[in-house]
């Protein structure tokens, strides 16, 4: 985006790619020789050597752990901003990736940038607020790639709004934020149970523990967005998908840009312990680690990426 600092990610065809990898997102296993899915070595630690040799060792980890190769992600709110840097990076890791955004065209920017790049990917119209486009979103993305096994709930959206706003502005507030990552889920899971596995990520916020005013719809949208990824990591696991979400701080986006002076600069600094604004880069980073085999042991979680700050805006 225009004044964004965006560096564009480099796409190379040797991503390190596991070839012994089930090849189901999130799920960090490994095939045994006995092809159980079980992993021959879960973690880095220490193992004992024969005799013949002195010491001890570490074992390395598993760099393709880090990595997305053969796995399907569906964002939305890829346009622009911190969906348009998780698409552009889950494609750097080796994901085929739907770009899905309200502004089709906006997505097709963005799907072109990245086969241009080297990538793969593809651009889908969807208002997260229709169940037809929901459907259509998903069930497309899976007969493109033949599965899916990420997905990524990051179109959302809210704001400061009066104590005397119409209800409808309220409902709004929940209709893009929690009930659209609810039905995405519930979509997602029915594709995901038949790839063996797979991992879902929401984009809450820090303003999810705000307390201010005119931040009851967004806030508790939010807010909500956290229970719900809490509580259906129970309903998820045992289908072998794992359910998470990140939680940016305040973060160099068109949105916040139209906002933002100096004066609110400088009181989210004045909050922040690393003294910068967040770029959509810093959440992309920490959306791939969440969808990555690297967190197969991680649901439920709320992972803030925010420099250590809270939320003031003043």
């Amino acid at each position: 985006m225009p004044g964004d600092r965006h560096t564009p990610v480099q796409f190379h065809a040797d991503v390190p790619g596991p070839s012994d990898f089930a090849g189901e997102a999130g799920r960090g296993r490994r095939r045994n020789d006995a092809g159980t899915g079980m992993r021959r070595n879960p973690s880095p630690q220490l193992r004992a050597v024969s005799a013949n040799e002195p010491e001890w060792n570490m074992a390395m980890y598993d760099q393709a752990d880090f990595t997305l190769k053969d796995e399907v992600a569906a964002i939305t709110g890829a346009g622009a901003g911190i969906g348009r840097a998780m698409a552009e990076t889950f494609a750097a890791a080796g994901a085929k990736v739907a770009v899905s955004d309200y502004d089709v065209d906006a997505a097709n920017e963005v799907a072109k940038a990245i086969t241009d790049a080297g990538g793969e990917a593809f651009a889908i119209k969807c208002d997260v607020t229709s169940e037809d486009d929901l459907r259509s979103f998903v069930s497309g993305t899976a007969e493109r790639y033949g599965k899916l096994t990420i997905l990524v709930s990051n179109a959302g959206g809210g704001g400061p709004k009066p104590f005397d706003m119409p209800m409808k502005d309220f409902v709004r507030a929940y209709e893009l934020n929690v009930f659209s990552l609810f039905r995405l889920s519930q979509l997602a899971a029915e594709e995901m149970e038949k790839a063996g596995g797979g991992a879902i990520l929401a984009t809450s916020s820090i303003g999810a523990e705000d307390k201010a005013k005119g931040n009851a719809s967004y806030s508790s949208a939010k807010a909500a967005v956290n229970h719900l990824v809490r509580n259906t990591a129970f309903d998820l696991g045992p289908k072998n998908i794992r359910i998470n979400a990140v939680a940016p701080g305040a973060t160099r986006t068109e949105a916040l840009k139209s906002v933002l002076t100096d004066e609110r600069e400088k009181a989210m600094l004045s909050n922040t312990p690393i003294k910068r604004l967040g770029e959509p880069q810093d959440i992309a980073n920490a959306a791939l680690f969440l969808c990555s085999p690297a967190a197969s042991w991680i649901s439920g979680q709320i992972l803030t990426v925010s420099g250590g700050g809270i939320q003031n805006l003043g």
